[in-house]
């Protein structure tokens, strides 16, 4: 018998020079520039600042001249009996709205991708998409008209079927779940968008086979459309779930009352009143320090878990 040997092929990869691959696409990187220079200075330098959080700030001696402290604010912080309180707050509210509004964009966008008339389907898409263009204090304003105890239209018609009047606004019971569904209401219109581009990028003869087959649209969905956007739906929920900290100070902060500053006072809101209004800066910098280094644990270990069940993960 006659032994044949395969000979290995060697593959060679043409690599452009530098400075010819920047003079062809160095238009790209123009457009690009913007952007990088934005982030450098709204997300880079600020970061300076954190040395803050280790230092008596003094505004006349500067961060370098101020003294170090180490993690005397941070020490001082978790001391205080506000601080388990702020945190549960926190962790409490972001939870709820993370749980509650992320399904409802993904089922928005299914709607519409199995809408019949087109007409009807956008003008659905527009009435969800408007209010998000409503600026927070506005929508807040809002609130306060539709669920006052006075005037309100909510508590006019409980007031016809004759329940008592309830003080939505001022309210501990109520506060979250007027900030998380009006925060739904808000802004479900907007990230359904990023569903619906996921779902036309779905191979239509896969719809072709299941029609062919006798598939329902539930089977549609279930056995297509499903896996077909899950990588997008498991990176926004890790994107999501790094920013579980993170709650809106603005909308927080004008729904706040002394009514309802039991579950309204967040970590956002108390950094705010001791570092802007008290003037306490390094110890409001320490405790939105803790923020931050709590959202990116929280997004390591997420976008980690994620990689090992369905292989998808931001890096």
């Amino acid at each position: 018998m006659r032994k044949t040997g395969k000979k290995k092929q060697t593959v060679q990869v043409y690599r452009q020079p530098f400075k010819a691959y920047m003079k062809g696409h160095y238009d790209l990187y123009l457009l690009l520039l913007p952007a990088v220079v934005f982030v450098a200075i709204f997300h880079y330098v600020p970061m300076y600042g954190v040395l803050m959080a280790f230092e008596d700030y003094s505004p006349v001696k500067g961060i370098l001249g101020s003294p170090f402290v180490g993690l005397k604010h941070f020490e001082k912080f978790f001391s205080t009996y506000m601080a388990k309180q702020i945190i549960t707050n926190t962790v409490a509210l972001s939870a709820y709205s993370l749980l509650a509004s992320f399904p409802f964009p993904v089922i928005l966008a299914l709607m519409l991708n199995y809408c019949v008339s087109r007409k009807f389907g956008k003008l659905v898409q527009t009435v969800t998409y408007m209010p998000y263009f409503i600026s927070v204090m506005v929508l807040v304003g809002i609130m306060n008209i539709f669920f006052s105890t006075n005037y309100g239209v909510v508590n006019m018609v409980l007031e016809l079927i004759g329940m008592e009047p309830i003080s939505f606004m001022s309210s501990e019971a109520c506060f979250r779940h007027m900030y998380v569904w009006s925060g739904i209401w808000q802004g479900m219109g907007y990230s359904s968008v990023i569903y619906f581009a996921a779902l036309s990028g779905i191979d239509p003869t896969l719809y072709e086979a299941a029609e062919l087959d006798g598939a329902s649209k539930l089977q549609r969905i279930r056995y297509i459309d499903l896996p077909g956007i899950m990588p997008t739906v498991i990176t926004m929920l890790i994107m999501s779930a790094g920013n579980l900290m993170s709650v809106g100070f603005e909308k927080a902060y004008l729904m706040q009352n002394d009514r309802n500053s039991g579950v309204s006072e967040i970590i956002a809101t108390y950094v705010y009143k001791v570092g802007l209004i008290d003037a306490r800066y390094s110890f409001s910098a320490a405790v939105n320090l803790f923020n931050s280094i709590i959202n990116f644990i929280i997004l390591v270990v997420i976008n980690k878990l994620s990689g090992k069940l369905s292989e998808t993960s931001l890096w």
